[in-house]
């Protein structure tokens, strides 16, 4: 895929960070289709294709499954698995609360990772919503200690969500 110069530059930022958090983020060739084009998770590990990828953004929703699972969990993680986790509802919210945390923090326009060719066309209207802070999946992230909502934020004098207390469930 030929990627836009601001598409390459968050990609890379992206890249970069899941790095930085302790994510493996391997290139290679993904055979055969995978749930979201040119993008794969093995053993807790995002695999990227360049040549199938279609969308840069759905990056942070893949680092988001891995994120959101249990450490210990994290490394029998694929993408046949994801499917069959006994929490996948909550995990699919999570994961998409996680990567609009990941655009803010990285100061990417969340239309790069909730685009409308994402969530049955329902990207947009998702950035729509977390922008005017209707989130969902806020509950859960914050259940399992990774942010806290406005509420528990001004009790604790700590930063609300999208800020993030840890981007790694432990």
């Amino acid at each position: 895929m030929v990627m836009l110069e601001t598409e390459a530059a968050n990609f890379k930022a992206c890249v970069d960070f899941l790095q930085h958090i302790g994510m493996t983020v391997n290139f290679g060739t993904i055979e055969g289709d995978s749930f979201l084009p040119g993008l794969s998770i093995d053993s807790g590990c995002i695999i990227i294709d360049q040549d199938k990828l279609i969308y840069p953004g759905d990056i942070l929703h893949e680092a988001g499954h891995i994120a959101v699972v249990p450490s210990e969990e994290r490394a029998t993680l694929n993408a046949e698995s994801i499917g069959n986790r006994p929490n996948r509802e909550a995990e699919e919210m999570m994961a998409i609360a996680w990567s609009y945390a990941a655009c803010i923090h990285l100061e990417i326009d969340p239309y790069f990772a909730l685009h409308e060719g994402g969530y049955k066309g329902g990207g947009n209207f998702i950035a729509d919503n977390f922008k005017e802070k209707k989130y969902f999946g806020l509950p859960m992230l914050q259940w399992v200690g990774m942010t806290y909502d406005e509420k528990r934020a001004a009790e604790l004098q700590a930063e609300a969500y999208p800020h993030m207390i840890k981007w790694m469930r432990d």
